[in-house]
């Protein structure tokens, strides 16, 4: 993973691009290369997977595995025990695959990782995701160039979109989703693959998102909002970052819904907006607290959980105050464990990065496989399993 501190140059001139592959590169694309080999391989007695099923089937039961093992074996996906691993290659090469598996591009791709600052603990964890799948971008000769965004300022985010889709291969983009950066990725995603991230940017023209569904998260956190209250129920407020994000936006929905569905005596008093700012997070609870001395319940959507414990404490109020959050960062474990945090909803970072990757290689002809969008699943974590 490389962090740029400015754009690099424009790449050559590309025609409009289509799943798969780019037009206009001055290389062949992979899709062609795949085919090359694909046709040699045919030649030889030896089919692909994903393309020929009967031999995927062949080496499956030459190694004594399931097909979905094969599958992510031969496509690099993981979650595969060695010995299954090793099973499966030699099966494969004796099946005389063994050059579809050893095959890499020659031809290095750049992807953009546009993202929100590395303060905010969740996009310090995509960062760290990302790392952590540099293993697969080398499979897949790609290489990864860390963006940082300001996502409080919509035509700078747009500005940055649009620079990415005249250097990169392809780019992902965790962004907030407004007419401005819509645009810029309508535009740009004719030319390069879009993936969005973690939070959507609907009616963009986007290739795919990869992420959570996060109107049932908000759900999610309005259930446990209102079983920890209880019967007695009370006031609550809710700390997005920034609504135009998609995803807080969602949150806010499901969790005001299943308050008003399910329970009643839960009231939602008010939603504030951080900015993704930790300092003026807590800043927000302190006021909400003086406002109404009795709140019974903070959710918090975004940054400033330590800060945010603080003001609970300033204003005497620690134990009596259901706190419900997001993203299992190490400080929110501390928090969880020490009980000032009664329950995190946590969104899998490094399986949502992983994915997104995945995505764009197939977008880029890199993977085998089609492409869509994926939901990642949510993970809730309390003080036992923290």
């Amino acid at each position: 993973m490389r962090s740029l501190p400015a754009w690099p140059s424009p790449l050559p001139h590309r025609r409009r691009f289509c799943a798969g592959h780019v037009d206009g590169c001055d290389t062949p694309d992979i899709g062609s290369i795949a085919r090359g080999i694909l046709k040699r391989s045919l030649q030889q007695g030896a089919i692909l997977d994903q393309i020929g099923k009967t031999t995927a089937r062949q080496v499956a039961e030459a190694a004594g595995v399931s097909l979905s093992t094969v599958d992510r074996v031969l496509n690099g996906r993981g979650a595969v025990r060695p010995e299954k691993e090793r099973a499966v290659i030699e099966a494969a090469r004796r099946l005389r695959l063994d050059r579809a598996l050893d095959q890499r591009p020659i031809r290095t791709l750049r992807v953009a990782m546009l993202m929100g600052p590395e303060r905010d603990p969740f996009h310090a964890a995509l960062r760290a995701a990302l790392r952590r799948a540099s293993d697969r971008l080398s499979q897949i000769n790609v290489r990864a160039f860390v963006h940082e965004l300001d996502p409080r300022s919509p035509m700078g985010v747009a500005e940055s979109i649009r620079a990415g889709g005249r250097a990169y291969d392809a780019l992902i983009v965790t962004c907030p989703s407004c007419p401005e950066t819509a645009g810029a990725i309508r535009d740009v995603s004719r030319t390069v693959p879009v993936v969005t991230l973690a939070t959507d940017v609907p009616h963009s023209g986007r290739q795919a998102y990869v992420g959570p569904d996060d109107l049932k998260a908000g759900r999610v956190a309005g259930d446990l909002m209102g079983r920890l209250l209880g019967s007695a129920g009370g006031e609550v407020v809710m700390v997005a970052g920034l609504l135009s994000m998609t995803g807080q936006a969602e949150r806010r929905t499901g969790f005001a819904d299943v308050l008003a569905e399910r329970y009643p005596q839960c009231k939602l008093i008010d939603v504030l907006e951080s900015r993704g700012e930790a300092a003026r997070a807590g800043e927000l609870i302190a006021q909400s607290i003086s406002r109404w001395p009795r709140l019974r319940g903070i959710y918090n959507a975004s940054a400033g959980d330590r800060s945010i414990v603080e003001a609970v404490a300033v204003a005497g109020r620690t134990g009596c105050v259901a706190f419900v959050t997001h993203e299992l960062t190490a400080e929110r474990r501390a928090l969880l464990m020490s009980g000032a945090i009664d329950a995190v909803i946590d969104q899998d970072p490094d399986t949502e990065m992983r994915t997104a990757i995945e995505t764009t290689g197939r977008l880029l002809g890199r993977v085998v496989g089609e492409c869509g969008c994926t939901v990642t699943p949510l993970h809730i974590h309390m003080r036992e399993n923290a």
